[in-house]
């Protein structure tokens, strides 16, 4: 398979934002948003995915955080879409389990080439080190409807919020690894009856 890397930029009234990634890399990530706690998930995601992430945004976080992460989602999605190609010899399918203490979530994907987003979260605080976590739900939906794929995330229990988080991005990052992988008996195959993605 060709090398599976992408680098987006995306350039609006309100973000400048860069996002590079390498699907076949080591999990690091170079992060500069702004918004500490959107990084420590997003590392989540690298590490757990082993994905290489570069993602450099400049927002408008005087106003508030809501366009940067929704914009940083948008640009990540391309980037991964652009990464993955036609997506022939991949698993297509990923889900994981993932705890953290008291905190249990779900996340399954597709790369089905249709967005669609189920987000069955409850969060038992509205801000976890000042970042609104309504916000999370702008970061999926805007990777779902550029990435082209379908994602359920669900939060099975969870006291804690921050662990509530992160266990959605942890899970995330594990279902990336699993639909992204290359299955030897599908080389050169379209994972899908329909014979494209």
């Amino acid at each position: 398979m060709a090398e599976r890397k992408a680098t987006v930029e995306r350039n609006t009234l309100e973000t400048r934002i860069t996002a590079a990634v390498n699907l076949d890399g080591t999990g690091t990530a170079t992060l500069e948003t702004g918004i500490p706690f959107l990084e420590h998930m997003l590392d989540q995601i690298a590490r757990h995915g082993l994905i290489d992430l570069d993602i450099n945004a400049k927002g408008d976080l005087h106003i508030d955080d809501h366009h940067t992460v929704e914009d940083i989602g948008i640009t990540l999605g391309q980037a991964f879409a652009r990464a993955v190609g036609d997506k022939k010899g991949i698993m297509r399918y990923g889900h994981a389990y993932c705890p953290l203490d008291e905190a249990l979530s779900r996340v399954v994907i597709d790369f089905s080439g249709r967005p669609g987003l189920t987000f069955n979260v409850t969060f038992t605080r509205a801000t976890v080190g000042g970042f609104d976590v309504d916000l999370f739900m702008e970061f999926f939906q805007g990777f779902v409807n550029h990435a082209q794929v379908t994602l359920h995330v669900d939060n099975l229990r969870g006291d804690n919020t921050h662990h509530q988080a992160e266990t959605i991005f942890k899970a995330f990052g594990r279902a990336m690894r699993m639909a992204l992988a290359e299955d030897p008996r599908m080389a050169g195959v379209t994972p899908s009856t329909k014979g494209v993605l």
